[in-house]
């Protein structure tokens, strides 16, 4: 079983990845520390030195590999990662892979990441609160398509990791 998380960037896949492998005894794998590890370089510096299609190739190629292998494993994804091509369309008929949409509101999408901005090329040149609330919104119009697709929609607002991993585990199992 593979266990793939969806989401948009500051909902929390890397964390809930970590602790759900941990509580499953399940491989981790996060997708960006993947692709960096194999091109050697930083996510922002492949969108700057190759571009997003080159990325989003990769990024696609990548997970098409971590999904083909045997382990029991949770995978973080980027959020964009669901968006590009026919990754939702090989993940949702194979039997072997459960998505997980972590859905967070608008709102705690936009504090989180407000407060960690500097961190994210994306976003830190946003300056303020609104103009971060309204880029995350045009996102989330964008994409929700995609992450309402999921096997597993789980609303994660108000709710720890630890509160999460366990709402998780009990709706796979």
């Amino acid at each position: 079983m593979k266990l793939v998380l969806l989401g948009y960037m500051g909902s929390g896949k890397s964390s809930v990845g970590t602790l759900l492998s941990e509580a499953l005894q399940f491989q981790f794998t996060d997708l960006d520390h993947y692709i960096e590890m194999a091109e050697g370089m930083s996510i922002s510096q492949l969108f700057q030195q190759k571009g997003e299609i080159y990325f989003r190739r990769n990024e696609a190629t990548a997970l098409a590999k971590i999904i083909s292998e045997e382990n029991k494993m949770v995978v973080a994804t980027g959020g964009g990662t669901p968006c590009y091509g026919t990754i939702m369309a090989d993940l949702l008929p194979n039997e072997d892979v459960v998505t997980v949409y972590l859905k967070s509101s608008l709102e705690t999408l936009t504090r989180r990441l407000f407060a960690e901005k500097s961190k994210r090329p994306l976003i830190a040149h946003l300056e303020t609160e609104d103009l971060l609330n309204d880029f995350i919104r045009k996102h989330l119009f964008e994409r929700s398509f995609y992450y309402n697709q999921a096997s597993i929609v789980l609303a994660c607002d108000g709710l720890t990791p630890e509160a999460i991993v366990e709402k998780l585990i009990l709706k796979l199992f």
